[in-house]
């Protein structure tokens, strides 16, 4: 049996809905490389009025390409969950509390046709959000933390679109620290590097310890900084917006790891 194909992210998502539809074609380009592709094959349905028209089914190679996606997106989020995790507990060891899942509001200057700045309000929701244990203001230092595990994600973040403009800002807007946290890929190789991130972020690399030095287990996943990340004072008495407060009020941190003591101090 030959070996599934594998297909960019556009198709697989058509192929996902024509298999939960009636397979209505779209008559689009897709669908022309998905039929040259033998993924697709057309078939005669009747409609309620049983007139005969074209509709279009998975093949079986269409079902096992869709199958190979589907355990390739599985792969890449256990990948995103594992290093999402690493940032937490590195953050814990930091002395910080750490959030996953949030949606922070924060607004974001935007220049106007004429010029002028319009402000806007923009709901981002960073991978890991985190801050100081402290009772002072000023010694908040929130960080955001967006990680990356795919190359094609990564470069679709970095596009200069009115979206990506809007997201990164937010970023900025809510945080004093702000970090891309890149991963790897399946041969192990770094999906970007610090000269690919605005030096408005910081970036960490995902790599292997050695194993060199006490209970450092060799292989273990590790992060790495590469470039730091510009600190920059929070412009609120409180060191967040009380916007931000209400969704850490309602939140749940993350709890430390049972093995690591370091975090509960």
């Amino acid at each position: 049996m030959p070996a599934p194909t594998v297909i960019p992210r556009s198709h697989a998502r058509r192929l996902r809905e024509l298999y939960r539809s009636a397979g209505w074609p779209c008559l689009d380009a897709i669908e022309v490389d998905l039929l040259a592709a033998g993924l697709l094959q057309r078939v005669a349905t009747p409609d309620a009025g049983g007139v005969l028209r074209e509709a279009l089914r998975l093949s079986d190679a269409g079902i096992a390409a869709l199958a190979l996606a589907q355990q390739r997106n599985r792969a890449a989020f256990d990948q995103h969950e594992a290093l999402v995790a690493l940032v937490v507990r590195q953050m814990q060891r930091g002395g910080r509390t750490a959030f996953t899942a949030l949606s922070l509001r924060a607004a974001v200057d935007e220049p106007g046709e004429s010029g002028e700045a319009l402000r806007r309000w923009v709901v981002a929701r960073p991978d890991v959000f985190s801050i100081r244990h402290t009772t002072v203001a000023g010694y908040l230092v929130p960080a955001v933390h967006e990680v990356k595990v795919r190359r094609a994600d990564l470069l679709g973040e970095l596009r200069d679109t009115p979206r990506t403009r809007a997201k990164r800002g937010a970023y900025l807007a809510m945080s004093s620290e702000c970090w891309y946290v890149l991963g790897r890929d399946a041969r192990g190789r770094e999906i970007g590097d610090a000269s690919e991130i605005p030096p408005a972020f910081g970036v960490m690399q995902m790599a292997q310890s050695s194993g060199v030095g006490p209970g450092v287990a060799s292989g273990a996943l590790r992060l790495q900084v590469v470039r730091p990340a510009p600190r920059r004072a929070m412009p609120h008495e409180a060191g967040l917006p009380f916007a931000a407060w209400l969704a850490l009020a309602r939140a749940v941190p993350q709890p430390p790891a049972e093995d690591d003591a370091q975090a509960r101090l």
